[in-house]
């Protein structure tokens, strides 16, 4: 099943110009790709980010009038097409396109088809990776928020930013629940995806104080351990890290709550629309926003004893 449709806009009463001593628009009404970095700036600032990220503007110039921005996680040719085909003169995703170095963008590899296809459409992209996982109301805090945790603190502090920013969030239940029904309230908060969510502890053990981190996050299970949480919920745990994590976890915990990258960052999407939205709206910009229903989601099918 394919993430739900969301379609975000600015507020029904903007008139869609300028404000009074805003920022100018273009002669068509609308702002400018420069004008949106600086609010996706003001939102997700690049200091945020690793230092090994990529993220920041890959194609578009700033110049170019922008009146419909698209979200999604992965920069992948299906999702470009559905930008192309909606009108969206900015796409801004989640993954990088060009983490890692490439030697060329040639149309004949599925990276320089995707720079082509951009270019030639005339399409922005722009990447919000790792600053979009440390910022308040990030990744991790729309994921906590959606399974209801309170007293929330990142994980990890971000080195450029405020205490309440960085990698990874803890906080806790309202009231303790098992194990099991924990891993239920989990999966019925995410986009349904192949792969489910896999458990690894005792399925009525009680748990509260909970650990999370969208995306992959088996570099934290020392920070997990320090926060005292009774279970972490990530993506792409691999075999050794969790194998290792279990003979050193005390009594049980932390248990393990393995959920699909894709669908653990899709969370993210409609608030980070709403978010970007608000700021166009109080900067005096009309701009149409829209989440996109690709499931990027790698997986198609899983298999399971029984």
């Amino acid at each position: 099943m394919e993430p739900v449709d969301t379609d975000v806009t600015g507020p029904d009463e903007h008139d869609g110009g300028a404000s009074a001593g805003g920022p100018a628009d273009t002669a068509d009404g609308a702002p400018t790709l420069g004008d949106l970095l600086l609010a996706v700036e003001e939102l997700w600032p690049e200091s945020l980010a690793e230092n090994w990220d990529e993220v920041g503007l890959v194609a578009g110039h700033p110049s170019a009038p922008v009146n419909k921005v698209m979200f999604a996680v992965d920069p992948t040719l299906e999702v470009i097409e559905e930008a192309i085909e909606w009108g969206a003169e900015l796409l801004i995703t989640h993954h990088p396109l060009l983490l890692k170095g490439v030697t060329t963008v040639a149309a004949t590899t599925p990276k320089g088809r995707a720079v082509h296809r951009l270019i030639e459409s005339g399409t922005a992209l722009l990447t919000v990776h790792t600053n979009g996982d440390s910022a308040v109301g990030g990744v991790s805090d729309v994921l906590a928020d959606a399974l209801g945790l309170q007293d929330v603190a990142p994980l990890t502090v971000a080195a450029n930013g405020l205490p309440e920013e960085g990698i990874g969030r803890v906080g806790d239940l309202a009231d303790a629940m098992s194990l099991g029904d924990f891993a239920a309230k989990v999966f019925g908060i995410l986009p349904s995806v192949a792969g489910g969510v896999r458990v690894s502890g005792d399925k009525d053990g009680l748990v509260r104080r909970i650990a999370v981190c969208g995306g992959a996050g088996d570099s934290l299970f020392n920070e997990v351990s320090a926060s005292n949480a009774d279970v972490y919920v990530t993506a792409d745990l691999r075999h050794h890290p969790a194998s290792e994590a279990r003979e050193a976890a005390l009594d049980g915990r932390p248990y393990l709550v393995d959920v699909s990258h894709f669908a653990s960052e899709w969370l993210w999407l409609p608030a980070a629309a709403a978010a970007l939205g608000n700021v166009l709206a109080d900067q005096g910009h009309d701009v149409e926003i829209q989440v996109s229903t690709t499931n990027s989601d790698p997986w198609d099918f899983i298999l399971t004893p029984g």
